[in-house]
């Protein structure tokens, strides 16, 4: 018979090698969109010096400021009802948390060289700040992104509506059909998922902060029951998708504005294509921060395929990215003061209560 001591002393081994492994995978695992984002930087750049720095920087120019602004100012808009389309999902809750959330989550995922999936996290984190129960915040950042991806499809869908009604003979009808067919199967998998498992949601719970989900009710489970509540509410669940196909199709207006200022404009109907298949081509690419280089040459094949030059496409693409670090980056310094304020009051002394967390238990307790 063996000795405890030995078993026990192997099975320390063990574990300690199969922790060694798992920190390795997880080190494989941050230096992927690391990787992918040099990548893409560098795809961005050829592509730049392959068509001419100088015409798309006269395409940029013909925008002007006038129309970035604009453009910025729209995007701001769709942000706060897609913030409100999150805030359907919790009612008794402040909207401006969840509109601050959004910011949060979409600065993080533009900006920072984080998958999408990072982004997620930090809007989660975000309202947790604010006040929203963990598993509250948690719960319902899963079921926002799900609505959102189910809008998504059906925006995805009216693109290659028109596509087909514009161009018949699309080469590319057949493979974008086929991909929506497995992003739907994909979407209500996870959907599955969300109503009968809990591995996922513990530790997505866990990256809100070391030892968030250990001082919740129960964890995984807090974040399930949570879950069900959440889709039990039908009237937030059907606002929550209407907000968010509304948002994906007004988002086409900032490419047409865009277009027109710069004396290249196209149908509403043509952009709406144009972005509705670049958006789910980015979508494919959701390991790759901000779909560096994907969203470039996105725009280029999409964009050719009606009139528009390479050069124009390609300064659409900068476009867009200049918008999201003049949004995501003062908000992201906003997010770092409030974590950073946090911080200072936990190693000051306790004399007085924060007001987040006075926030906090009141809401809380209302909730009841």
């Amino acid at each position: 018979m063996s000795n405890p001591r030995d078993f026990a002393a192997s099975h320390g081994v063990v574990d300690g090698l199969c922790g060694h492994h798992a920190v390795a995978r997880s080190e494989r695992v941050r230096f992927v969109p690391v990787i992918g984002a040099a990548v893409g930087l560098t795809a961005i750049g050829a592509l730049v010096v392959h068509f001419g720095a100088d015409a798309v920087i006269r395409s940029l120019l013909a925008i002007g400021w006038g129309g970035f602004a604009a453009i910025c100012l729209i995007h701001l808009a769709l942000i706060a009802v897609m913030g409100i389309a999150w805030w359907a999902l919790v009612p008794g809750a402040p909207a401006w948390v969840f509109i601050w959330g959004r910011l949060t989550r979409d600065a993080g995922s533009e900006v920072l060289p984080l998958s999408q999936m990072g982004g997620c996290v930090l809007g989660a984190r975000a309202v947790t700040v604010a006040g929203v129960p963990g598993p509250v915040a948690t719960a319902s950042t899963i079921v926002d992104l799900t609505l959102e991806f189910f809008a998504k499809l059906a925006y995805t869908a009216l693109g290659l509506f028109l596509l087909l009604h514009l161009q018949p003979a699309s080469a590319v009808a057949l493979p974008i059909t086929a991909g929506m067919v497995v992003a739907a199967l994909i979407v209500i998998a996870f959907v599955v998922v969300q109503r009968h498992g809990f591995d996922l949601f513990d530790r997505f719970a866990r990256a809100l902060g070391r030892g968030w989900a250990d001082r919740t009710a129960a964890g995984a489970a807090s974040v399930h029951t949570e879950l069900g509540r959440t889709y039990r509410r039908r009237a937030g669940l059907w606002s929550g998708f209407f907000l968010h196909l509304a948002c994906w199709v007004a988002s086409a207006l900032e490419v047409w504005i865009a277009l027109r200022l710069a004396g290249r404009a196209l149908d509403f109907a043509v952009v709406l294509v144009i972005e509705s298949l670049l958006y789910a081509i980015r979508t494919v690419a959701f390991a790759i921060p901000n779909a560096v280089g994907v969203q470039e040459g996105a725009y280029i094949l999409l964009g050719g395929a009606f009139g528009l030059t390479p050069e124009m496409a390609l300064a659409l693409s900068l476009l867009k990215r200049a918008r999201d670090l003049a949004i995501g980056v003062p908000a992201l310094g906003s997010w770092q003061a409030i974590e950073g304020g946090r911080l200072w009051r936990r190693l000051a002394p306790r004399s007085v209560t924060p007001p987040v967390a006075k926030a906090a238990r009141s809401w809380r307790e209302d909730r009841g």
